[in-house]
């Protein structure tokens, strides 16, 4: 999987022509960064938070523990030569559905949650990322529910 990851950063570069998979990695590279820029968002990325990441790229995307390990590590270097976020939210605004992104939005307030503090520039960070997914204010406060529900049944 390492290799496959590799290959399609590197044509994600080079213009080249890409298969529906390597699409996939791409899309959940993508979500990844968004994600570690989540658990940042507040100049303190904790264990809880990063533990939170591992959590989402394992159920959501069905990986192994050494493939969202890797994953993490891959969208780590991303997220540290990105100028900006739209490169990320573009292409999950391009595969992603509503519903989707309704997902990764839970996620991020999960891992904004993970702490048991709400500061406010994850708060700031959660509203613009909300709009550059596209997200209607309401979509942004139904995750954020969700989120919170889900988080006191499983605690």
């Amino acid at each position: 999987m390492f290799a496959l990851i590799k290959k399609v950063l590197a044509n994600k570069r080079g213009g080249v022509t890409i298969s529906t998979r390597e699409n996939e990695e791409r899309t959940r590279i993508a979500a990844c960064v968004l994600l570690l820029e989540t658990a940042h968002a507040d100049n303190e990325c904790t264990t809880e938070e990063i533990s939170h990441v591992m959590d989402v790229m394992k159920n959501d995307f069905a990986l192994s523990k050494e493939q969202a390990e890797e994953l993490l590590e891959l969208a780590s270097l991303e997220r540290s030569q990105a100028v900006d976020l739209w490169q990320f939210t573009n292409l999950i605004n391009q595969e992603f559905d509503r519903q989707e992104k309704m997902r990764l939005m839970e996620a991020v307030w999960r891992i904004i949650h993970a702490d048991g503090q709400l500061e406010k520039h994850e708060d700031y960070f959660a509203h613009k990322l909300a709009t550059l997914l596209r997200l209607k204010h309401k979509d942004l406060i139904a995750a954020k529910i969700s989120s919170s529900e889900k988080m006191s049944v499983t605690n």
